[in-house]
């Protein structure tokens, strides 16, 4: 999503040490406060809804730990993070070669951005990232890291779906007296695709939704939105 770049100056009053650091970090440290909790809550609660359903078929129930490794956690977790990188890693690929007139989410249509800039042509400093200053297929690899990145951890969450899935599936199985699965053979079944596709219909959907939105709507201070003056057919920051 779009971002106006860093600026040498800084707005608001001078703050000292941690104050500084906590402010000029905040947005990533507060979704990550955020995060924490919902993890624990959804493990807690769960917990408790994996040990009623043992329950209900007269097995006993987990300790807490063993549950944090069955794969009811682990595919709960996972199908959801799938999801997520997903989504991600195809809105920054998406971004690069598709437009949306009048969104703050797009590149402006028919001119170049610094974003489209070889960095081969840029001239080196101090601080230029290492990779950029060393080139090559170092530097290849740097200018796509951060589809690499997501794309990486969108293979992982998706295996560990599967493992988790064929787990929790087994054990289900298992309780009726029935055979288990493995993961290849759970990545074939209707259930992991309806795990996989519920998740992956909203995320697309969010997308849309602030593209589209962008368009029209406004928000003062934040750079997901264009400025609230700025006529709709306007695109990009």
């Amino acid at each position: 999503m779009t971002h106006d770049a860093d600026s040498s100056s800084e707005r608001g009053p001078a703050r000292g040490g941690a104050a500084r650091w906590f402010h000029a970090h905040a947005l990533f440290l507060v979704c990550m406060a955020v995060f924490v909790p919902c993890l624990a809550g959804m493990a807690a609660s769960g917990f408790q809804v994996a040990n009623e359903a043992r329950l209900d078929h007269g097995a006993g129930p987990l300790p807490f730990a063993d549950y944090l490794r069955s794969g009811q956690f682990i595919e709960a977790t996972f199908e959801n993070w799938e999801s997520e990188f997903l989504q991600m890693g195809a809105y920054v690929v998406l971004t690069v070669f598709l437009f949306q007139k009048g969104s703050s989410e797009s590149k402006p249509i028919g001119r170049r951005t610094p974003q489209d800039d070889d960095p081969r042509a840029a001239e080196l400093g101090p601080d230029t990232p290492w990779p950029v200053r060393r080139g090559g297929f170092v530097l290849v690899l740097y200018e796509n890291s951060l589809a690499l990145f997501f794309l990486v951890l969108f293979g992982l969450s998706f295996w560990l779906h599967a493992v988790g899935g064929a787990e929790a599936y087994s054990e289900e199985q298992r309780l009726h007296g029935l055979p288990g699965t493995s993961a290849w053979e759970y990545l074939g079944t209707a259930q992991f695709w309806f795990e996989s596709m519920q998740n992956w219909q909203s995320e697309f959907l969010a997308v849309a939704a602030i593209v589209g939105a962008s368009v029209y709507l406004r928000q003062r201070g934040s750079p997901e939105s264009k400025p609230v003056a700025t006529p709709h057919h306007e695109t990009g920051a």
